[in-house]
């Protein structure tokens, strides 16, 4: 079980150092989050905008922020040609949960940013701080277990970056909806925990199902 974990972790290591040394993902992310801002207050101008649309344009913006930068987890192993490396050396659990974590630290991240340019450019006021952290980081749980198993999908396809787009929005519905108002509880202080429970619970069981089927999955996939 050991050598499992310093498996997993040197997966998840290698692509840090990678990213750090390139920054395609970081940049790619932060520039298409910080980018909608001014599209958003452009659109905006002078009105004010209702909690719930503040909601559902922060996710929009962090779902299309993840479609640009997570699909290339597996697509920068088959340019640079270390998928034999991988297979070789790595079983194919300790490949999925090497990308599943730094996929999901890298959403988180861009969730915080995004929350912060709302905070800032729209004035979004915050009333349970508890509630929206969980949420965006189960939002980014499920996020990340759905888009891993797809980028390694699309990987293989020779048409890349049409497929993720068509393959992830419909999976992401039930995420998406539940996110939007599990967000919308903890920016309405009368809401709270006891509006937001259903979705959680949601959110919680769509993180669980995606991992738990990309894990049963994946090794077909990176095999195959």
């Amino acid at each position: 079980m050991t050598d499992w974990f310093y498996g997993a972790w040197a997966v998840f290591e290698k692509d840090v150092r990678l990213e750090f040394r390139n920054k395609y993902a970081i940049n790619a992310l932060l520039m298409f989050v910080l980018g909608a801002m001014p599209l958003v207050l452009f659109a905006m101008g002078q009105e004010n905008i209702g909690i719930r649309e503040q909601a559902a344009l922060l996710w929009l913006i962090i779902l299309f922020a993840g479609a640009v930068g997570l699909g290339r987890a597996f697509i920068g192993e088959e340019e640079r040609g270390t998928v034999l490396i991988l297979q070789l050396n790595t079983r194919p659990s300790m490949v999925y949960a090497g990308k599943l974590i730094f996929n999901f630290l890298l959403i988180f991240s861009v969730n915080v940013v995004a929350l912060v340019a709302f905070i800032i450019f729209l004035q979004l006021s915050v009333q349970i701080w508890g509630l929206l952290l969980l949420t965006l980081a189960l939002g980014a749980i499920g996020l990340a277990g759905a888009t891993t198993l797809l980028a390694a999908l699309i990987a293989r396809s020779s048409n890349q970056s049409a497929v993720l787009p068509v393959l992830l929005f419909p999976l992401l519905i039930p995420l998406l909806v539940s996110v939007v108002h599990a967000t919308r509880s903890a920016l309405i202080e009368h809401l709270g925990w006891d509006a937001a429970i259903n979705d959680l619970m949601v959110l919680t069981g769509f993180a669980g199902v995606t991992i738990t089927a990309s894990v049963l999955l994946f090794d077909y996939v990176w095999n195959d």
